[in-house]
């Protein structure tokens, strides 16, 4: 809050080496029977520029996403947000920052994968235009859950 009692809204800029312990910890809250480990979020970004990330944060990490830029098609690798902080925006923010992104890289599409019981998040891509093109049958493990992927055109909502 400022010193007025407005709040200050979460800015989003690019995920930093210093950011790690934050963003693991979410992303074990948000995932945790399928969470990354430190070694691979480490992995993610030695791959950059093709993977390109993104926190959103106000005196902490709030969320964080990640894109595979690989030419024509882009693909949303993750998208978390502090299950303390979720039903405020934030996941509409980060995906906003990585179409902005994947259309700046000049792809042409955006494919993303997600678990066919997270309701939240499927409204949030459906609202953004996106639409399943295939299911992987009982994909996410344990649970055996399925994976919808998901495609939209990138410079077009919905």
């Amino acid at each position: 809050m400022t010193s007025a009692g407005a709040v200050t809204r979460p800015r989003l800029r690019p995920l930093r080496w210093q950011d790690l312990p934050e963003v693991q910890r979410i992303e074990t809250a948000a995932f945790p029977d399928d969470a990354w480990s430190p070694a691979g979020f480490w992995g993610e970004l030695a791959a950059r520029p093709r993977r390109d990330y993104l926190v959103l944060e106000d005196s902490a990490v709030v969320g964080y996403a990640g894109l595979d830029l690989a030419g024509e098609t882009a693909d949303v690798m993750t998208i978390a947000v502090d299950p303390d902080r979720r039903g405020q925006g934030h996941g509409a923010r980060l995906l906003d920052g990585l179409l902005g992104r994947a259309e700046a890289a000049g792809a042409a599409h955006l494919m993303l994968e997600v678990r066919a019981d997270n309701e939240a998040a499927i409204g949030l891509y459906t609202r953004y235009g996106f639409a399943e093109v295939h299911r992987r049958r009982g994909y996410y493990q344990p649970g055996s859950v399925d994976a919808l992927v998901m495609r939209r055109e990138v410079g077009h909502r919905g």
